[in-house]
């Protein structure tokens, strides 16, 4: 019997075959060590966490979630629910604590449902996947299945803004959040702890509306990080680690830059840490090759 159990919903980037599948691969790896079972919600469905918001109207944007909510509860009940992308959470987290607050709001929500043949109850608890780590393990137990080491590998802990506020991480500073620092640090790492563009946002949503400006954002976020020393970045977010890695080339054409840093998931530096594989460690994945991070998965654990 798995130690935990969770709902789990991946999202449309985190899903097998998506943009973000190498982060599937690598927290699949690491759940895997740390006897997590995660269950995919039967039929989930998207999160609206981005078109939820252009004008399709707030019950909509609300049922959406609560759907996945309801189908949770009705085929894994008492789990609760992780995601793994900051959006997706960000946006399920509001959608319950919205649906929690407002009697009238679950009343409505639960009518949409209807149509579908399904009902939320309100019981779900909803968690991004580093809530896991640090809330249900803590870091003193990620750090005992660890075989090998990242050491002498510096790491810029770059949070974004999404699972920063307006919820944040139990016990974590919406200034200065520690908690990539502390993952780093249990992987072995070295974390850059003044790198000071950890909460700014990657210009996510104007990517293709006005690049000019993500790509500003984008630019002084890996800048930064070169600026403090460090030789990769590490993310819990797959549109922060999407936008800051895959525009870096553009950046490099347009204004002349070499920049060339690796954008890395937490769970990608644990993988590793526990005895990996490259492929397990989902870095065949990267756009931008983490060569150090291939050559300590190719050793052999100590």
């Amino acid at each position: 019997m798995a130690k935990k159990q969770y709902a789990f919903y991946p999202g449309c980037s985190s899903q097998l075959k998506a943009s973000a599948a190498n982060y599937l691969t690598s927290v699949q790896s690491m759940c895997k060590t740390l006897e997590i079972e995660l269950t995919e919600i039967p039929d989930w469905n998207c999160c609206s966490a981005s078109v939820g918001y252009c004008e399709g109207g707030e019950l909509p944007r609300l049922a959406i979630n609560a759907r996945n909510f309801a189908q949770a509860e009705t085929h894994l009940a008492g789990q609760p629910i992780v995601a793994t992308c900051a959006a997706c959470w960000l946006s399920a987290r509001e959608t319950k604590d919205r649906l929690d607050a407002s009697s009238e709001l679950m009343r409505e929500t639960n009518e949409a449902l209807a149509a579908a043949g399904l009902h939320y109850k309100g019981e779900v608890e909803v968690k991004h996947m580093v809530e896991v780590l640090i809330e249900d393990f803590g870091y003193e137990q990620l750090a005992r299945p660890m075989v090998k080491s990242l050491e002498g590998v510096k790491f810029a802990g770059y949070v974004g803004c999404q699972t920063n506020r307006p919820f944040g991480i139990d016990g974590e500073s919406f200034e200065n959040p520690v908690y990539l620092d502390k993952m780093v640090e249990v992987a072995g790492g070295e974390a850059i702890g003044a790198y000071d563009q950890k909460v700014t946002c990657c210009g996510g949503g104007l990517a293709f509306s006005e690049p000019e400006k993500s790509q500003k954002q984008i630019r002084d976020i890996v800048e930064s990080a070169y600026d403090h020393g460090a030789e990769m970045i590490v993310t819990p977010c797959p549109l922060c680690q999407a936008n800051v890695e895959v525009y870096q080339s553009e950046i490099n054409r347009k204004q002349g830059t070499k920049l060339n840093m690796p954008v890395l998931y937490y769970s990608q530096l644990l993988t590793i840490a526990y005895g990996g594989s490259a492929k397990e460690a989902g870095l065949d994945g990267q756009l931008i090759r983490a060569p150090r991070l291939e050559e300590i998965c190719a050793k052999p654990a100590k």
